[in-house]
């Protein structure tokens, strides 16, 4: 086996490796609940999300977002939730991840269970009342959120195709969309996971508070409702957006320290520069984690890091001397 071969396996035993305690945490009781379930198949009816039962047992808004009820999906929120948040914690901390994980799961399930009620009411079809909804996509498709925000321009390599992480989230949207056209299996994910992507974005760029630039959100037009959309869409949809901005978020986006002005418009050049601090945090992060997992192949190729290597270089020529 070639030299160059050598790190592969160490590098992909990185790959598996680093979770955050809180991730840990999370899936486990992402497993528990799915094995809790299985055991006693009425717990559903108390912890997943049923609209018509919603209003006495009103905990399940909570509950149902970690209860997954088959195997494929259990396993992979696990796996999602273990690699998003190995690139988010080290950024938030683990109190915002908390809190983010807590906000989009609990705002997720509420507008689920009013968009089932509107449809039963506008259908009059009981399956909207009674049919059970759980599921951590809408949490996950919020953390492709927050990686868009954070890493807007790093590339993942999805087989032979390269795509920037701002398009990850829009092209699990479309996807979903469009599987459900053929799958009617996939309709009880749909919601979850659009207003995962919807209420995910509404935090984090109206509320979620960003001490190190002394705001409340993120301004940004690198992280505006539009850049979810390809360029030619942005010009129709950007007074659609400034309309719900005024009417729903106008009073959230107000300054934090700086930034912007007294009644809540930005500086010339706010968002721009905003938008550069957040793209250097996360390259910074980026290249720490790349600089753990070098250092974690040296060591266990047995190969020094450069520093000790002069060291060595040093004594071998005193020695020598």
């Amino acid at each position: 086996m070639s030299a160059s071969a050598t790190p592969t396996p160490a590098a992909g035993r990185r790959f598996f490796t680093g979770f955050t305690r809180l991730c840990k945490g999370l899936a486990v009781i992402l497993f528990l609940a799915h094995i809790l379930v299985h055991l006693f198949p009425s717990a559903a009816t108390y912890l997943t999300l049923i609209p018509a039962r919603t209003i006495p047992f009103a905990w399940n808004l909570v509950t149902a977002g970690y209860i997954e009820q088959t195997i494929p999906g259990v396993i992979v929120s696990i796996v999602g939730l273990l690699l998003f948040g190995k690139v988010l914690e080290p950024l938030w901390g683990a109190k915002e991840l908390l809190k983010f994980i807590f906000i989009v799961n609990l705002s997720t399930s509420a507008c689920v269970f009013v968009t089932t009620i509107v449809l039963y009411y506008i259908t009059q079809e009981e399956s909207y009342l009674y049919t059970p909804v759980s599921g951590f996509y809408g949490v996950l498709s919020g953390l492709l959120v927050g990686i868009k925000q954070i890493l807007p321009d790093q590339e993942l390599n999805l087989l032979v195709l390269k795509i920037s992480a701002k398009w990850i989230p829009s092209i699990v949207a479309f996807i979903s969309v469009a599987v459900s056209f053929f799958i009617k299996e996939s309709m009880s994910y749909l919601p979850i996971i659009l207003f995962g992507i919807y209420m995910s974005w509404i935090y984090l760029r109206y509320f979620q508070r960003r001490l190190e630039v002394g705001l409340k959100g993120d301004p940004s037009d690198e992280f505006s409702f539009s850049s979810f959309f390809p360029g030619f869409l942005r010009p129709i949809l950007d007074p659609i957006a400034s309309i719900f901005h005024k009417l729903f978020c106008g009073r959230s986006a107000r300054p934090e320290g700086t930034g912007q002005t007294l009644d809540g418009s930005q500086f010339p050049g706010s968002g721009s520069i905003e938008a550069n601090r957040r793209r250097e945090r996360g390259q910074r992060a980026l290249e720490q984690r790349l600089a753990e997992k070098l250092a974690a192949v040296r060591n266990a190729e047995g190969t020094p890091p450069p520093k000790q290597q002069r060291e060595d270089a040093e004594d071998d020529a005193s020695d020598k001397v």
